[in-house]
């Protein structure tokens, strides 16, 4: 290389780099942040209890807003499941938010059966989520998940224990959904009668094997405030959407003669604390729940029905499509089996209805036999009848023509007489 070459590059300026961020795979964090902030989030909560027991109310307050929900009455027939989504944001995270309300829950006379509409509404968000996973063209991120997150079972403060319907749904849900009790309207209950009334519910809930959801406690960051938190089972909350002037500002409260009882005043009511661990805290985890715990059992439950199973390392593995044609011929002949159990009940069916129609139509015939006799029996006696009246007109005749005859002769022999008298007096 020439002398002035060197001198050309030794002379040039150096290049520097300069990075925009750190480089590595600790970045990995902020990628599913933005993703997951990007495709939104959905959260869905059922609400449970009697009518008119504040569900709706407590909702606005918890989320600050009016939800439209149109008012129910006490007379419901049955136990409906109302629906409704709507579509919030925080700052620059989306949440597409679903709040199912029990309408006419605890209304009926016989309350034996309010819990079947409840869990069959759960079963079916999970078969629709799993209908969407057995799909070939699936579309699992896009697709509105619709499974309940949370149940927030409303209890009323107007007893000392929970009453019967509520224990056998809390226990007919609770593998179903993630429960939280509330004792609503907590303010009509003073607070010593308050703190008996939350250890008799737990109590209650613990003797009859009634799992509610625990605040998890595995995560440091959150382990202490959720182990205080858990001791505060179950919330006593109090819902208001007034905004009540208490002092120099503003505050959602309950206006009484006596004075006011303030929402987020965590020594009046537990609502600030039901709004942090539900919203703030656990929100994820409630999610992640769902999904691992009721769903994969529900899931587990329905693919152990169709008849697939899982390997052990020691059993043979097992064919997919072996599974699925081994199902489907057990189908097939268990609908061979009963369709031929309807061909021989519609044949039976057939037989009585034909035995039912000849003794029906022997019924017939035998009364068509009498009414024929006796048809008979009256036609002989009107002609005999007849006869008679036709000898008694012959008989009348006759008495008639001699009756006439005799009355002729009479009227001549008086017209006779009265001309021979003037005959004599001539002579």
């Amino acid at each position: 290389m020439a002398a002035n070459e060197v001198d050309v590059f030794a002379h040039e300026e150096k290049r520097n780099l300069e990075l925009g961020g750190h480089v590595g795979f600790d970045s990995l964090p902020d990628q599913l942040v933005s993703k997951s902030v990007a495709q939104g989030f959905s959260f869905n909560i059922l609400c449970v209890g009697e009518t008119g027991i504040g569900k709706s109310t407590l909702m606005n307050t918890l989320f600050n807003t009016t939800f439209e929900n149109e008012e129910a009455s006490h007379y419901q027939s049955d136990v409906q499941l109302r629906p409704q989504t709507y579509d919030l944001q925080e700052s620059n995270v989306n949440l597409k938010l679903t709040i199912v309300h029990t309408v006419g829950f605890g209304d009926q006379i016989n309350k034996r059966q309010s819990y079947k509409p409840i869990l069959e509404y759960i079963d079916t968000q999970f078969e629709r989520y799993l209908e969407e996973e057995l799909k070939i063209k699936r579309s699992l991120f896009n697709c509105h998940d619709t499974r309940i997150h949370i149940c927030l079972y409303f209890i009323a403060p107007t007893g000392h224990s929970l009453k019967s319907l509520d224990l056998v749904t809390m226990k007919k849900l609770d593998s179903k959904v993630n429960i939280i009790p509330v004792i609503a309207k907590a303010d009509t209950v003073s607070k010593s009668e308050l703190d008996k009334l939350k250890i008799k519910i737990m109590s209650e809930l613990v003797s009859n094997g009634v799992q509610i959801y625990q605040f998890p406690t595995e995560d440091e960051a959150v382990a202490e405030i959720n182990t205080s938190m858990n001791t505060h089972l179950p919330f006593a909350v109090v819902g208001s959407v007034e905004d009540v002037k208490v002092g120099n500002k503003m505050v959602k409260a309950r206006l009484y003669p006596w004075g006011s009882v303030q929402v987020e005043n965590e020594n009046h009511c537990d609502f600030v604390k039901l709004r942090e661990m539900l919203l703030r805290v656990n929100l994820e985890d409630l999610r992640e729940q769902t999904h691992a715990r009721h769903y994969e059992l529900y899931r587990r439950c329905k693919l152990e029905e169709m008849g697939f199973k899982d390997t052990d390392p020691d059993s043979q593995s097992f064919s997919l499509q072996e599974t699925y044609e081994a199902k489907r011929k057990e189908f097939l002949v268990d609908l061979q089996r009963k369709e031929e159990e309807m061909r021989q009940m519609f044949v039976n069916k057939v037989k009585e209805t034909e035995a039912e129609l000849k003794e029906k139509e022997k019924e017939l015939h035998e009364r068509f036999e009498q009414l024929k006799r006796m048809h008979q029996d009256e036609k002989r006696n009107l002609e005999e009848k007849r006869r008679d009246l036709e000898e008694e007109m012959n008989a009348f005749n006759r008495r008639k023509v001699a009756a006439e005859t005799l009355m002729g002769q009479a009227l001549q022999g008086c017209s006779q007489q009265p001309f021979k008298k003037d005959k004599d007096k001539k002579n």
